[in-house]
């Protein structure tokens, strides 16, 4: 077992939590939002202690960080989560690549690019804890994924001379001035827009700047919704067919078992991230049957479940969290906050219909088992099975010791 610290010291012995007389589900079930990025990878915050001033005035009491390649943010969220009293989930995100379905074209929770897979590690060790054989493995994927948008910066850079913009970019500047350790495509784009504001004085003459480097396109978003014109500049310049795009690179990518077996030695637990519908009502290949999907992902040792309900419709999500929760997956929900819109952190469908009571209490239960799996293992207990997929007596018992340590954790 570590030496480090037990984060969870100040809260009840497992006895005691254990032995108490309470049934949390008749109580309010309360606000949560599971998924969130922090300015560690990229995301709509300023800094970290943001989230948790909208989630105070937002009634929200478990929050989760879950940034792509990295824990860096671990540290400073626990800190300030328990200065709020909002329960943390310490959470990571990876994009791994399944080769063969990669071959056969078959689209996993990637809209576009067949056998990606984005998978998310829930309830990760804090402090944190990895073999060194994962710390290298991390660390060869960061400077991968810098790699790649660092030569993004230079053909930009290339691009925009031949236009004789008089713009030029320097990605360590780019990094050092909007990112942490990981610079992302979508920090290139906010250097982008921030550098053309900048040249062109009068609204007209910086919307003729960008229409310039659109290839003669005149922006569709105004110059005052960031989050959209930063979409455009991607499009324009940095996704597949712009004059700056990079392919990745396979180094950039774990494998899915690779990844699995990250998670597990962080503490983990593997999470598939679901897709679901799109705004046509369409699925991946992967996820269009959901019993074969259900029957496939326990194949693979992944018993968890999340999803990012704003992009769903309310009806078809509801069907399919009903059908995974009777699967017996654990489901969380949340928000991501990875572009630059600062939306509410209250989760919300797709056109901001609500949850109702029965999503919310699985929801509630799903993260609930993240917080008993955090306090388990960090007190030298076994949490969520690591070999097979959990039985109904252990999902409960860990549901309901999850609910009493968020309860403890956020009293005032």
């Amino acid at each position: 077992m570590s030496s480090d610290p037990n984060y969870y010291a100040a809260l009840p012995s497992l006895k005691e939590l254990e032995s108490a007389a309470w049934t949390p589900l008749e109580g309010k079930i309360p606000g949560i939002n599971g998924h969130i990025h922090s300015p560690y990878s990229f995301s709509a915050f300023h800094n970290i202690e943001q989230p948790f001033q909208m989630a105070k005035e937002e009634g929200i009491s478990v929050l989760g960080i879950n940034d792509f390649y990295s824990t860096d943010g671990y540290g400073e969220f626990a800190a300030l989560a328990k200065q709020f009293r909002i329960f943390p989930l310490f959470n990571i995100e990876f994009m791994a690549l399944q080769k063969a379905e990669q071959q056969s074209g078959i689209r996993i929770n990637d809209p576009v690019n067949p056998g990606r897979t984005y998978m998310s590690g829930k309830g990760l060790c804090y402090p944190v804890r990895l073999s060194d054989q994962s710390l290298q493995k991390l660390e060869i994927l960061q400077q991968e994924s810098n790699r790649q948008t660092y030569r993004m910066v230079d053909k930009l850079n290339d691009y925009l001379a031949s236009l004789n913009t008089g713009i030029r970019f320097d990605a360590a500047d780019i990094q050092r001035r909007l990112a942490r350790n990981l610079l992302r495509e979508r920090h290139i784009a906010a250097a982008v827009r921030l550098a053309v504001s900048e040249k062109y004085k009068t609204p007209e003459e910086i919307m003729k700047g960008f229409t310039l480097i659109f290839k003669g396109k005149t922006p569709k978003s105004s110059l005052e919704n960031v989050a959209s014109l930063e979409n455009e500049i991607r499009n324009n310049l940095l996704k597949s067919g712009g004059p700056a795009y990079v392919p990745e690179d396979e180094k950039a990518f774990l494998s899915l078992s690779e990844v699995t077996v990250f998670i597990l030695d962080a503490g983990g637990i593997p999470c598939y991230p679901v897709l679901l519908d799109d705004a046509k009502g369409n699925f991946t290949e992967f996820e269009k049957e959901w019993s074969k999907m259900a029957d496939r992902l326990t194949e693979l040792g992944i018993y968890m479940i999340e999803l990012i309900p704003g992009r769903n419709d309310y009806s078809i999500l509801k069907e399919f969290v009903h059908y995974f929760d009777k699967r017996g997956f654990p489901v969380t929900f949340g928000s991501e906050h990875n572009t630059p819109q600062l939306d509410p952190l209250t989760i919300t469908c797709r056109g901001g219909a609500l949850p109702d009571a029965g999503l919310q209490r699985i929801n509630y239960r799903g993260v609930s088992v993240i917080a008993a799996h955090q306090y388990l293992t960090a007190n030298g207990e076994t949490g969520f099975p690591a070999g097979h997929f959990p039985s109904r007596s252990e999902k409960e018992k860990l549901e309901h010791l999850g609910m009493k340590i968020i309860s403890e954790f956020t009293q005032a």
